[in-house]
């Protein structure tokens, strides 16, 4: 049986925004880039309040964009997951693409935002952006996740996706 300290599996926060959901055919291709890609850990679907979108923005308070993006938030449905998988925050953020859909159409139009993204704020998705922005993240999101218990139960899936002995 597979030890899970030899699997170097990293997990991530990823959503897909309201700009996405809107459009079913981007929703369902950024759907398919994780599945392809990454071991879905666990997913919902949402409709944020102000307040939820306003306690997860808390550290951009202040900044110019931050009304926007808490009221974009609020807009719509969205769909978060437990992405899983070898340096899965790097992995994410690359097939992502740039934050400024403008960067990312120009220098990777190959990525999501790069294809779908319409402004900075309606960039189709997010992603945390370190080890520890993913567990305060997840935990926003996904309470009940214990990352640990998952690994326990999880080592035959690990083992089979990385080849660990």
């Amino acid at each position: 049986m597979a030890t899970v300290s030899r699997c170097a599996w990293q997990f991530t926060l990823a959503l897909i925004k309201p700009d996405a959901i809107a459009h079913p055919l981007v929703a369902k291709a950024v759907c398919e880039e994780m599945k392809n890609n990454f071991f879905i850990v666990a997913s919902k679907e949402l409709k944020w309040k102000r307040e939820q979108s306003e306690a997860f923005y808390a550290e951009h308070k202040g900044r110019f964009f931050h009304q926007r993006l808490v009221e974009f938030t609020c807009s719509g449905p969205m769909h978060a997951y437990i992405l899983a998988g070898e340096n899965a925050v790097a992995r994410w953020r690359n097939l992502m693409g740039p934050t400024k859909v403008c960067r990312a159409k120009h220098e990777a139009p190959h990525t999501i935002r790069g294809r779908y993204g319409l402004t900075d704020t309606r960039n189709c998705t997010h992603g945390s952006d370190s080890e520890i922005s993913a567990c305060r993240e997840i935990a926003f999101f996904f309470p009940e996740f214990d990352k640990e218990t998952w690994l326990r139960n999880n080592a035959n899936i690990m083992s089979t996706n990385l080849g660990c002995t």
